[in-house]
């Protein structure tokens, strides 16, 4: 509707209906970062279909799909929600198996994270971490007692400022730290593990703080940020960058993605691990220091993923 009265729509969509319902397709690709940015078809819906190269295409056509499990698992057990009112809920019973993976659908506020959000995940937080939530309206919840623990992973950012990066999120950072500080010249120079941290006074350059950035504040606009000028974004002073590992400094393996450094630390466990779990949800394209604000809710959800993934 909002087209045919002379509107332009631009709609960033993977949904395979919204795809074939669209005037003019673009395709990126072909590739996730370093192998991204290309455009790689263009045009109505025939164009793209013809195109040899598209991902897009492939899956269109039917040469690639995602495989439906010949098995299903069987549940351990169920959750029951029993009479759940909160908002548009009609007094619902609701049985969700264990040991499966559910999905709750519906149209558009039907009353789904109602359901899931206000209700299950409150009154499960509320009994196992004792937390103080206010649950939305319902009877009685059954078979919690099944369940050890409960994790909610969104699109909320992992951090708001330029010093959060999926290093510092996942504990990388922390591994990365010990490694240098066992390296020789740093144990020559009596560097701990903690002068390797851009937040703290000692290895991190002093002109931006470590942030490898300045925020230059504009009056009635938002702030503007400039790479800092002495350590041209690299975060720390000259002395830190004089150790190295593997003949690389800790600013080059935060300039690393996800699948460089695991070539080159796949030999230390704990880091292998997580670097492997990074690269299983499809994130190896990811720069190790790239700045929480700049990544997207569906990098965030993954990244947030990868902490409960590698896990004994």
């Amino acid at each position: 509707s909002l087209r045919d009265e002379g509107n332009s729509i631009v709609v960033v969509e993977h949904d395979e209906q919204t795809i074939r319902a669209a005037d003019h397709i673009l395709d990126l690709g072909p590739g996730a970062g370093e192998t991204g940015g290309f455009k790689v078809a263009e045009g109505p819906l025939p164009d793209v279909l013809a195109s040899p190269v598209s991902l897009t295409a492939q899956y269109l056509r039917g040469e690639r799909s995602v495989p439906v499990p010949a098995v299903r698992r069987k549940p351990s057990g169920w959750l029951v929600v029993h009479k759940a009112r909160e908002h548009n809920l009609k007094g619902i019973d609701v049985r969700l198996p264990l040991s499966a993976m559910t999905a709750v659908t519906g149209v558009s506020g039907s009353g789904k994270s109602t359901l899931v959000t206000d209700i299950l995940f409150k009154a499960l937080t509320n009994r196992i971490h004792k937390a103080r939530h206010r649950v939305g309206a319902h009877d009685r919840l059954t078979g919690a007692e099944a369940l050890d623990k409960v994790v909610a992973v969104d699109q909320k950012p992992i951090g708001r400022t330029p010093r959060s990066n999926p290093a510092t999120y996942t504990g990388l950072f922390t591994a990365l730290r010990d490694l240098f500080a066992h390296a020789p010249e740093a144990r020559a120079r009596g560097y701990s593990a903690g002068r390797f941290s851009f937040n703290v006074a000692g290895g991190r350059c002093e002109e931006c703080e470590g942030a490898g950035v300045k925020k230059i504040e504009m009056h009635f606009l938002p702030d503007v940020f400039v790479t800092c000028d002495r350590c041209e974004g690299r975060r720390y002073n000259k002395e830190i960058l004089a150790v190295t590992y593997k003949g690389k400094t800790i600013a080059d393996f935060l300039a690393m993605t996800v699948d460089d450094a695991y070539e080159l630390l796949k030999a230390h466990p704990q880091v292998k691990r997580k670097l492997a779990a990074l690269q299983k949800v499809g994130l190896g394209y990811l720069r190790l220091g790239q700045p929480a604000p700049t990544l997207s809710g569906g990098e965030a959800q993954r990244i947030k993923l990868t902490k409960e993934l590698w896990r004994r």
